[in-house]
C-alpha cells in the first residue's frame, strides 16, 4: 500500500473488494434459477462434454452443502472486512494492524528478558563487551536486527558499512555507537550536479582519488583541488579528514561506502547521496541496546580508528 497512498487508491480498493464477493453472491443465486434438462427418457441432459467415449458431465444442480458453505464463506469474507482491515484504508471495529500486534509482542518479549538483560544497563559498555554471555545476546540481537542491511558477519555491503573494520562515519567510541543505535542517524552528500560542470566533477573525482593515492590524471587532481577547497571542504575539512559530528567522511583513507572507481565518485558528486540508519528506540529495549551496542563495539575495539567512507 506505501505506493498507493491517496484516498482515491483506498476508495478503488474497497470497491474492488466489495463488488467481488457481492458478485460472487449474485452468482451463486443466479445460478439457482437454472432448471435442469431432461433428455425424453427422463435421464439428465449433459452438457455436451464427453470423455473416454461415455464419460459425460451432466447438468446437475449444485450441492445444497456446497451451495450453503459458498454462501457462508461470502458472509464471513464480510464480516472480517468490517472487522478487520481489507477494506481500503478502512481500519476496522476491531483495531486491529499488524504493526500493532507487532509492537506488543515486542513489549512482552522486552518484558519477558527484562530480567535475564537488566543487569547490564548501568555497566560500562566495555566491561559489557567482556563477558561473554553478554556478547552471545547480542550477537543474538544484532543477527535480528542489523544482519539485513550490514550482514552477518557485520562486513557491510556498498552502501551499508562495515562494522568490523575499525573505521567510523559518527566515531567509533561506546558512546556514539550506542547513539548512533539509539536514535539512528540521516547522512546526505549533496549533489553538485547542477553547482558544477562535468570537466569539475571530473577534476574533483580525480582529486578525492588522489588522496588515498590511487592512480589518477595529475593535471585533472590539480584542478580539483581548488574546486574541493571552495565547495567541500566545509565539510570533510581541509585536511579531507572528514568529521564524526555530521558524519562527513575521511577521504583520505582507503575506506569506500560506495567505491572508489571514477565513475562511482562522479556518480556521487552528481547525484549525491542520502545514507538512513533507523533509530532503534522505539523497537528494542535500552536492555537491548546496551547489549547490541556492547557487541558492535567489541567487533573493532582494537582496531585503528578511522573515518568511514
Amino acid at each position: 500500500m506505501s505506493d498507493f497512498l491517496s484516498s482515491g487508491w483506498s476508495t478503488y480498493i474497497a470497491l474492488v473488494a466489495l463488488l467481488g464477493i457481492f458478485w460472487c453472491i449474485w452468482l451463486l443465486f443466479s445460478q439457482r434459477k437454472v432448471k435442469v434438462v431432461h433428455t425424453p427418457d427422463g435421464e439428465v441432459a449433459d452438457t455436451g462434454h464427453v470423455w473416454d467415449g461415455d464419460l459425460r458431465e451432466l447438468n446437475n444442480p449444485l450441492p445444497r452443502w456446497w451451495m450453503w458453505m459458498f454462501l457462508f464463506s461470502c458472509i464471513f469474507g464480510l464480516v472480517y472486512l468490517v472487522l478487520f482491515p481489507g477494506l481500503g484504508s478502512f481500519p476496522g471495529i476491531m483495531g486491529y494492524s499488524t504493526r500493532g500486534s507487532l509492537m506488543q509482542s515486542m513489549e512482552t518479549s522486552n518484558e519477558e528478558l527484562k530480567p535475564v538483560m537488566s543487569k547490564y544497563v548501568n555497566m560500562d559498555i566495555v566491561d559489557v563487551a567482556a563477558d561473554p554471555k553478554a556478547l552471545e545476546m547480542g550477537q543474538r540481537l544484532f543477527l535480528n536486527s542489523c544482519a539485513q542491511c550490514h550482514g552477518s558477519d557485520a562486513g557491510g555491503a556498498k552502501g551499508f558499512p562495515n562494522l568490523a573494520d575499525g573505521d567510523w562515519l559518527y566515531g567509533g567510541s561506546p558512546e556514539n555507537i550506542k547513539a548512533t543505535i539509539t536514535y539512528g542517524r540521516g547522512g546526505a552528500m549533496p549533489a553538485f550536479g547542477a553547482v558544477l560542470t562535468s570537466a569539475q566533477i571530473k577534476d574533483v573525482a580525480n582529486y578525492i582519488r588522489s588522496l588515498s593515492g590511487l592512480p589518477v590524471d595529475d593535471l585533472k587532481a590539480a584542478r580539483g583541488a581548488e574546486v574541493f577547497k571552495t565547495y567541500c571542504v566545509a565539510c570533510h575539512g581541509a585536511d579531507a579528514k572528514g568529521n564524526i559530528v555530521i558524519g562527513a567522511p575521511n577521504l583520505t583513507d582507503k575506506t569506500w561506502l560506495y567505491g572508489s572507481s571514477e565513475n562511482t565518485i562522479t556518480e556521487t558528486l552528481l547525484k549525491g547521496r542520502n545514507g538512513v540508519m533507523p533509530a532503534q528506540d522505539k523497537v528494542l529495549s535500552p536492555e537491548k541496546i546496551q547489549l547490541l551496542t556492547a557487541y558492535v563495539w567489541s567487533l573493532s575495539n582494537n582496531k585503528p580508528s578511522q573515518s568511514k567512507q
